[in-house]
């Protein structure tokens, strides 16, 4: 479509789009698009899986490729006997291979639906066959694909991973940390070993850079039984749908 004088309409102008001047125009559409398949779908409540994508079921750490696979499957098979007034949890991982993939598998092998929210990299990030078809998005922006991580989720569950899993990870914490989440999402670390290893959160106390009360932030879990228990627990008390995890921008006094 063209304008009278035969230049491309605006938002039909590739050039342009693609231009730094139209990076709002991107940014904007990688929250719009989501929330409107979001709003189709009927997609209020999520549980979202973060972890490593190089982790291989036949590799040496692919014990937590298959408790991933298998927590996702418990949580969907366990969502879909609520009761119908209740939200189902929709399992939604990172999009990719590795603990996403076995998230998505998990909850495909359950009956459920589930997320996948892809991220554009030169390798490793692929999406996996295991989405729903009109439930996988592609991000460029890494804090647009953050945003609704945490905009929708009812609780968390972290599987040892890297830096993209630490930065996903401490997002959270750092949101739940400061109260700008509405409602409560638990945090599991899953792996306690490998969490106490690679992150020395009794130090972070020690030197002042959390309180001791920090530490309730989050729970560590060794089993998808355990996991399953601890988020039946704590997912017991239910939601107005409309209500996002993230705090309203505006607040009751303005």
């Amino acid at each position: 479509m063209t304008s009278p004088e035969g230049s491309p309409l605006a938002y039909r102008d590739a050039h342009f789009i693609d231009s730094d001047g139209a990076r709002p125009l991107r940014i904007l559409a990688e929250y719009l698009a989501p929330l409107e398949a979001f709003r189709r779908e009927h997609i209020h409540d999520t549980i979202v899986f973060f972890g490593s994508a190089r982790i291989k079921a036949d590799g040496p750490l692919g014990r937590y490729y298959e408790e991933a696979r298998e927590l996702a499957r418990l949580i969907t098979e366990w969502s879909k006997q609520l009761p119908s007034h209740l939200h189902r949890y929709i399992i939604c991982s990172g999009g990719g291979p590795g603990i996403m993939e076995a998230a998505n598998r998990g909850a495909s092998e359950g009956g459920g639906r589930t997320v996948g929210l892809n991220i554009g990299l030169p390798y490793e990030q692929r999406p996996n066959p295991y989405v729903s078809h009109g439930l996988s998005f592609e991000f460029h922006y890494f804090f647009m694909r953050k945003l609704w991580f945490a905009h929708l989720a009812r609780a968390l569950v972290a599987f040892p991973g890297g830096f993209g899993t630490l930065d996903e990870l401490s997002e959270l914490l750092t949101l739940k940390q400061t109260g700008k989440l509405v409602r409560p999402v638990p945090i599991l670390l899953y792996g306690s070993a490998y969490w106490k290893e690679v992150i020395n959160f009794d130090a972070l106390v020690r030197h002042g850079m959390i309180s001791a009360q920090d530490l309730q932030l989050f729970q560590f879990v060794d089993t998808p039984a355990a996991a399953l228990t601890l988020l039946q627990n704590a997912l017991s008390i239910e939601v107005d749908p409309a209500t996002p995890a993230i705090a309203p921008s505006r607040t009751s006094e303005t």
